[in-house]
């Protein structure tokens, strides 16, 4: 295994990859300003890795690939997915609240690769799987940084990919040769993207005959002749620059781009799939299963560090005795507690593929959790935002505190229960300032739409529901059968 330090993790990045912020193009995504803030929070897996405290955790050893990223290890048992959620749920905790996807998400789109390939190749003769194989050893050997681009950008949603007037609204093939593919088109939302060292690109939905070339599944690395990432504005980190306080902004926060193919070409060896229209669909399911399962994982971390902001508050603000208080912070529990007891009922009651061994966590139980997470993040931040007061709107900045000028006066007026600091209240203030402000859009956006709509959830919970016991309960109950068949 080659472990990353951060040092060659941060080298690695300066490979002439095409970057654009702001309408300029990025000459070196580590030193940059706001991407940088992307950079050091993803660098923290490699860092974590080499600390003692944490190694056992983050690194462990495969009995093929030898020591590797404890990200990239294939459960083969239930108790693996229940550690790879402890394992998510723990660094989004050490990363300060924020998830570190940098190789979360690749793993959970190797492992939906490995099943989907191998039930392609039993289908239709393919070798896709050994492909994948191949990648996945590459990849947890060297111990890289992933990102996945899967949500085309669409077009004209009512349409299927094939029936667009501009036909790159979906990324497809546009060319096949004896050394690989030619793809052209547009992803949206890759998260950190322009920081990883490969992109692994997935169909979005189910296709048509129609939409063949449409049905296509690979990795490239992310400086690849024609891929080109525009990322979006970083306004996190923007506001921490020009505030001490917002430490998250500056140290802990993820970046997204629009990811453009301009005829970018992808060697048959990292091609996953090719016009196999029919597994289009397969691949564009399990992958959200793994991540939809993590996301459960991740939204727990955040949420316990909500919990921690709304105690601190009440007890500085001398209101934690009082009923409605009470009741905004056990709501917060709640919310982090059921996802985390989904996650782990999501790993207890998985299902084993039996094609490769891979277990898949329980698809029903994981919907569940990310429609509680996806459903409810607005009102935690409500809860929590009771629990503050409205100084979490218009707290003066960490700048007003070394003016001395104007430090004697907010020592004084903005303490809270006697004997409280008045500059812990306020940094206690500012940082759940910056969740609901510079983060705001974000995570509301991010909480309702992220691996996967609510809409998603819903269609997928309601598809793969057996209700067949259920049915027959009914028809019991109402006296039309004598007995419970199951």
């Amino acid at each position: 295994m080659t472990i990353y330090d951060v040092d060659r993790y941060l080298n690695s990045l300066d490979d002439g990859r095409a970057v654009y912020y702001r309408g300029q193009k990025v000459s070196n995504v580590v030193n940059h300003p706001e991407i940088g803030a992307a950079v050091k929070h993803a660098s923290l897996v490699y860092k974590w890795q080499k600390d003692p405290k944490y190694r056992s955790m983050l690194v462990c050893r495969d009995k093929d690939y030898g020591e590797i990223s404890t990200f990239y290890r294939i459960p083969k048992k239930p108790e693996d997915l229940m550690e790879r959620f402890d394992l998510i749920y723990k660094t989004t905790r050490m990363g300060r609240g924020t998830f570190n996807i940098i190789q979360a998400i690749g793993s959970d789109a190797l492992f939906a690769l490995l099943i989907a390939s191998r039930e392609i190749d039993s289908k239709l003769g393919t070798a896709y799987h050994d492909r994948v194989e191949k990648f996945f050893r590459y990849v947890a050997e060297e111990d890289l940084a992933l990102a996945v681009a899967q949500t085309d950008v669409k077009g004209d949603r009512i349409l299927r990919p094939s029936e667009q007037s501009d036909p790159d609204m979906y990324v497809h093939i546009v060319k096949r040769t004896n050394e690989g593919i030619i793809v052209r088109g547009a992803k949206a939302h890759t998260t950190q993207g322009p920081v990883a060292n490969e992109i692994i690109v997935l169909p979005t939905r189910a296709m048509t005959k129609d939409d063949a070339d449409y049905a296509v599944a690979f990795a490239i690395p992310a400086n690849a002749k024609g891929l080109k990432m525009i990322s979006k504005p970083e306004k996190a980190s923007e506001a921490a620059l020009n505030d001490p306080w917002f430490i998250v902004g500056r140290e802990n926060v993820e970046t997204e781009s629009i990811t453009i193919f301009d005829d970018v070409f992808v060697p048959w060896d990292r091609v996953f799939l090719a016009g196999e229209w029919q597994y289009a669909g397969l691949i564009a399911v399990m992958f959200p299963t793994y991540h939809r399962f993590t996301a459960i994982a991740y939204r727990a971390g955040i949420a316990d560090m909500l919990i921690g902001l709304g105690k601190l508050l009440a007890e500085l603000n001398g209101v934690d005795d009082k009923s409605h208080i009470r009741r905004d912070i056990v709501e917060i529990i709640k919310y982090k507690e059921l996802l985390r007891s989904t996650g782990y009922l999501a790993a207890h009651e998985s299902k084993m593929d039996p094609a490769t061994s891979i277990y898949v966590p329980n698809r029903v139980i994981t919907n569940v959790g990310k429609l509680i997470a996806n459903e409810n993040y607005l009102d935690v931040v409500k809860h929590l935002v009771d629990v503050a007061g409205g100084l979490a709107a218009t707290l003066p900045s960490s700048k007003d505190f070394e003016n001395p000028d104007e430090r004697k006066y907010l020592e004084k007026y903005l303490v809270g229960k006697k004997g409280t600091d008045a500059i812990v209240r306020s940094r206690i203030l500012s940082m759940t300032k910056e969740i609901i402000s510079s983060f705001g859009a974000l995570f509301a956006t991010a909480m309702i739409h992220a691996e996967g709509s609510i809409e998603a959830s819903i269609l997928e919970l309601y598809r793969s529901y057996d209700y067949d016991g259920s049915k027959d309960l009914a028809f019991y109950a109402s006296g039309i059968r004598d007995e419970l068949r199951e």
